[in-house]
């Protein structure tokens, strides 16, 4: 009987110590999954900033929170090897170790609790974006398919534009391939994104390309039209520089003397463009058609800024001719106000002179229509130069209290 009492008070000491560690075991567990499942949450979200938006530096702020979780979970797993062992000997462990280790858990928990909470608008649009990435990719990589095998179909698809457009999707979808290769998260969505844009402005060129040929079409008529009446601008250029050296001085028209030749060059030359645009029109090429209409047109601005810059000097210099005193009325107009605006604001000392000398220069600008040519010109180049010049100063004079 004595034995059997000693096994009993055996039995009954062992399910007293089994029990005891298994209570001291949940605390832990517990405390642990709870540390354990709030770590995994923060980590995958930190993993998410990292691929997407590692200039943040959020997984370098993190290392220090994971080194703290690091180290309660060894503690724990170190803890729980002892527990065993004492269920085994059926010896115990210090309850304040255990609650130490169970502490170190809790506030592990409570960093990650923290940093988490300090970053979390962040975190969560990371997460958030780096699970949206996968869908995104598959369904620019559809879409980009989708729009190639409408290319191949349509009959637009040798315009330049639809061409160049599809060559650079082409090399978005292997761009992307890489990036997905690479398992790069950040790589992988901007390559999505550029993707998308790249199918927009070929989506857009194919739409653009039916209307193509009838803009062509409307394009050289209208070109056309306009080197006719360009022609007819570079014809007067003649009688308009024989009237300048017939009734000014020579210096009024030396710097046109090229404008003639300059305007019959840039006339053919417009006139070879809409030639080929023609051409090019016929043989179904539209594109190439509106970029020669367009050379043409820049042509023919060149050939008609020519050509009235000899007619407008004509008049320009008969109307100052017949009412010399008109223009240099304006400027002083002009310089009447500056001066009074130099007295309103109190600066007569700083401009009062400088303006003063503007007037001197108008005087000696009249006084130089002399002679049988006077150079009209240099006169009103002279009136012009002033002119400028007082704007400038009163401009000056009203940013002086900004």
């Amino acid at each position: 009987m004595a034995g059997r009492r000693r096994g009993w008070f055996r039995a009954s000491g062992t399910a007293q110590n089994n029990e005891w560690v298994q209570q001291a075991r949940q605390a832990l567990t517990t405390a642990f999954l709870d540390m354990d499942k709030r770590q995994s949450i923060a980590e995958a979200a930190v993993a998410a900033s990292a691929a997407l938006f590692p200039e943040r530096g959020m997984a370098a702020r993190w290392d220090v929170v994971r080194a703290r979780c690091y180290g309660a979970s060894g503690a724990y797993l170190a803890l729980n090897d002892r527990l065993d062992q004492a269920e085994r000997d059926g010896t115990r462990i210090a309850q304040p170790e255990i609650d130490s280790v169970v502490r170190g858990l809790t506030e592990a928990a409570g960093g990650v609790d923290q940093f988490y909470r300090g970053n979390q608008a962040h975190l969560e649009h990371a997460v958030a974006v780096y699970g949206s990435v996968p869908q995104l990719i598959a369904q620019v990589r559809a879409q980009g398919q989708q729009q190639l095998a409408a290319v191949a179909a349509s009959p637009y698809a040798e315009y330049p534009s639809v061409r160049h457009a599809t060559a650079a999707v082409n090399e978005g979808l292997v761009t992307l391939e890489a990036a997905v290769s690479a398992g790069s998260g950040r790589s992988g969505r901007d390559a999505a994104t550029r993707l998308e844009t790249l199918l927009r402005e070929l989506s857009t060129a194919l739409e653009a390309a039916p209307a193509k040929q009838h803009s062509a079409t409307t394009a050289i008529a209208s070109a056309a039209t306009r080197l006719d009446a360009a022609r007819n601008r570079v014809e007067r250029v003649a009688p308009a520089m024989s009237g300048l050296l017939r009734e000014f001085a020579a210096a009024s028209s030396n710097d046109l003397a090229n404008n003639e030749r300059q305007a019959r060059e840039a006339v053919a030359a417009a006139d070879a463009d809409l030639t080929r645009a023609r051409a090019a029109l016929a043989a179904n090429d539209p594109e190439d058609a509106l970029d020669l209409t367009s050379t043409a047109r820049a042509q023919l601005a060149t050939a008609e800024e020519r050509a009235e810059t000899v007619t407008d000097r004509l008049a320009l210099l008969r109307q100052v001719r017949d009412q010399p005193a008109d223009r240099a009325k304006a400027v002083r107009f002009k310089l009447r106000d500056a001066q009074m605006l130099a007295v309103n604001k109190g600066v007569v000392p700083q401009w009062g002179s400088v303006l003063d000398a503007q007037s001197e220069r108008l005087e000696r600008a009249a006084a130089g229509l002399t002679g049988h040519h006077p150079d009209y010109w240099a006169y009103v180049s002279e009136l012009d130069a002033i002119s400028a010049f007082v704007a400038g100063v009163v401009d000056r004079m009203r940013n002086t209290d900004r």
